[in-house]
């Protein structure tokens, strides 16, 4: 059954009931990070693995993604700062317990000056009723290394891929 959640803002990352946030570094760029994250959308299954397909619609002011196990969100971008932010809030979805979900992917080159790269953070901004919320604590590490293993295929990925010019 699909249901509607609760429309939030970008605002909700900072006052959202349950907030997780995951750092990771990546090699590449951030140009090359965000054109993956943000404008091939339909190859986020090829280096996400709880993504099962992902596409843009609306002309790419939404996505459509499926996760592994039959989950189901419609999203709205709610930022296309390429090359530094990306982020979507999910309308609709067939996810028990949630009322509220914004996702954000912030990327940063490295702070070292000769350390090349991407600082990546994944920010994942809920609101449910409280056995949401602990069930969404409890799964914590396991996010924690879903998003860790993503930005490393994704890093390997790029990596193999011939540079766009």
């Amino acid at each position: 059954m699909t249901r509607r959640l609760r429309p939030v803002g970008l605002d909700f990352l900072e006052r959202a009931p349950a907030r997780l946030v995951f750092t990771a570094k990546a090699a590449a760029s951030p140009e090359a990070l965000y054109r993956a994250l943000a404008e091939d959308v339909t190859g986020w299954p090829s280096w996400f693995g709880a993504v099962s397909l992902a596409r843009p619609t609306g002309g790419g002011a939404g996505r459509e993604v499926r996760l592994r196990g039959g989950v189901r969100f419609q999203e709205t971008v709610l930022a296309a700062e390429g090359p530094r932010r990306y982020a979507y809030r999910v309308d609709t979805t067939n996810a028990p317990g949630l009322h509220a979900l914004l996702e954000e992917w912030r990327l940063a080159p490295a702070a070292a000056p000769h350390s090349p790269g991407t600082l990546v953070r994944w920010t994942f901004a809920a609101d449910g009723p409280a056995p949401f919320r602990l069930a969404l604590a409890a799964a914590r590490p396991g996010l924690g290394r879903s998003f860790r293993t993503a930005v490393r295929t994704l890093d390997t990925r790029l990596a193999a891929a011939p540079s766009r010019g």
